[in-house]
C-alpha cells in the first residue's frame, strides 16, 4: 500500500519539487490504520485503496489511490459515490489533495469545493447528503 502510495503520487510530488522515495513511503505508514482502510477490488484484482477516518466534525478521506493503470475508467468516480453515501447525514467529508492535481476535477465532481489552500496542498469540504 505504500508502494501505490509512492507510486501514485510520484509525478504531482516532482511536479511541486517534494519527492522524496523514502518520506512518501513513511508518511503512509505513520498514519496507517487498517480498520479505516479498504482494498478496492475489480474482477478479482487490487486495484487500489480507500481510507476513511471518523472525527467527530468530519468524515476524512486520508489515501485514495488507484494504480495508473486503473485510472480514468471511471473506478475512482464509483468508489467516490459510494463514499459520499456511507455519510450519516451531519458531518462533511474533507480530504486535500495535492495543488494542480487532476484528482481535483474528480473531487469537484462529487460535490468537494475548496476550504483552505497552502503552496502544496488544497483542502477541501463537501457537506453531507441530506435525507
Amino acid at each position: 500500500m505504500a508502494e501505490l502510495r509512492a507510486v501514485v503520487m510520484r509525478p504531482d510530488l516532482e511536479r511541486l519539487g517534494r519527492y522524496d522515495p523514502v518520506r512518501v513511503r513513511q508518511r503512509f505508514l505513520d498514519a496507517f490504520v487498517p480498520e479505516n482502510t479498504r482494498v478496492i477490488v475489480v474482477d478479482g484484482e487490487d486495484v487500489g485503496l480507500v481510507a476513511v477516518r471518523h472525527e467527530r466534525d468530519a468524515l476524512w478521506i486520508e489515501h485514495f489511490y488507484l494504480t495508473p493503470e486503473s485510472q480514468g475508467r471511471g473506478i475512482g468516480a464509483g468508489v467516490l459515490a459510494h463514499l459520499l453515501t456511507e455519510s450519516d447525514g451531519t458531518r462533511p467529508f474533507r480530504l486535500n489533495v495535492l495543488q494542480a492535481s487532476a484528482a481535483r476535477r474528480l473531487y469537484e465532481r462529487h460535490g468537494f469545493v475548496l476550504e483552505s489552500e497552502d503552496d502544496v496542498d488544497v483542502f477541501m469540504r463537501a457537506e453531507p447528503a441530506l435525507g
